[in-house]
């Protein structure tokens, strides 16, 4: 254990919950304090496949494959952390150079125009970890209940109302960071999906095209997670019939046997988008405080890897 200061972490989704595992496991004395938790968080409404779709932030890549790396080992044991890896096609409506980070990845290959959808210029087949996030958040939260690490549910307004000095703080509050912090860069970005049984679809499919609304299906064994939606200033998280009648209908364009699927839940987050990741630490008055948010949709992709980083800033703070 070590003897230095304690750790206060705000926030309970992905991003919040490594974060404390990491910490605690390298043996910090750690406490979490969140407005909601587990299965509450916008966390549980990703579509949660891996894909570094920030890497304009150059930080951005070696933070994925570091958690690629780690997601890969969880998915030993499927049963209890919910993650598999799965092969599927990411395709693109227009002539698109696939992403550097695709290439390395298992059974990586360009696609023949014959198995490409319809309006579909090129594409590229990959295997990448796919998460299912109710389950693997319940994981989550038990590895860190396993080290003690106390979880308070209560809204922070201030870094002061979180911890006194003696303790580090870790900001991992997603899209509220903007007003915890006063950042005027996030963008709160809503998400919706709907969860559907499963036709019998075994690999997945992305649309390559942040600029529209992102055909994708993802498969978790019995049940097949349809998306999605980019809503740029909604902050509001009940499921609009009319968008979820759309994603039903525009991944029925891809693969036709989605249309008559029951339907089982729809999901709604709000991603916490900014123009890059703020991992960075900042005097507040008479606290430390390390940030740890603006993931936009890639926050599963960089968990582990973004907690491992706050892991070390919080190292090299020591017992100043």
């Amino acid at each position: 254990m070590h003897t230095g200061r304690g750790v206060v972490v705000i926030g309970a989704g992905v991003s919040g919950l490594t974060t404390a595992i990491c910490l605690a496991e390298a043996g910090y004395q750690v406490s979490v304090v969140a407005e909601e938790a587990d299965l509450n968080t916008t966390s549980c409404a990703a579509g949660a496949i891996w894909g570094p779709y920030l890497s304009q932030d150059e930080r951005v890549l070696p933070w994925s494959d570091e958690t690629r790396q780690i997601l890969l080992g969880l998915a030993a044991d499927l049963g209890a952390t919910g993650v598999r890896s799965v092969h599927g096609l990411e395709a693109a409506r227009v002539p698109t150079t696939p992403p550097a980070w695709a290439a390395p990845l298992p059974g990586y290959r360009t696609a023949t125009p014959g198995e490409l959808p319809a309006g579909f210029s090129n594409g590229w087949w990959y295997s990448a970890p796919l998460v299912d996030m109710p389950v693997y958040l319940r994981y989550l939260r038990g590895r860190l209940d396993a080290t003690g690490t106390a979880v308070e549910q209560r809204t922070v307004d201030a870094f002061s109302e979180a911890a006194t000095p003696d303790k580090v703080v870790v900001n991992c509050t997603g899209a509220g960071a903007g007003k915890l912090t006063g950042d005027a860069s996030i963008m709160p970005t809503r998400g919706q999906l709907a969860v559907v049984e499963n036709p019998g679809v075994d690999e997945f499919f992305c649309e390559h095209d942040e600029s529209r609304l992102p055909i994708y299906y993802l498969p978790h064994g019995g049940q097949l997670v349809l998306g999605g939606s980019i809503e740029p200033g909604r902050w509001d998280r009940a499921p609009d019939a009319d968008v979820a009648r759309q994603i039903v209908a525009q991944c029925a364009t891809i693969e036709p046997r989605v249309a008559g699927a029951k339907v089982l839940d729809h999901r709604v987050g709000i991603r916490p988008n900014r123009p890059k990741v703020r991992l960075e630490h900042e005097r507040i008055g008479a606290l430390d405080v390390i940030h740890n948010y603006g993931h936009g949709g890639a926050g599963v992709t960089v968990s582990w890897g973004c907690a491992l980083a706050v892991t070390r800033i919080v190292a090299a703070l020591g017992d100043r």
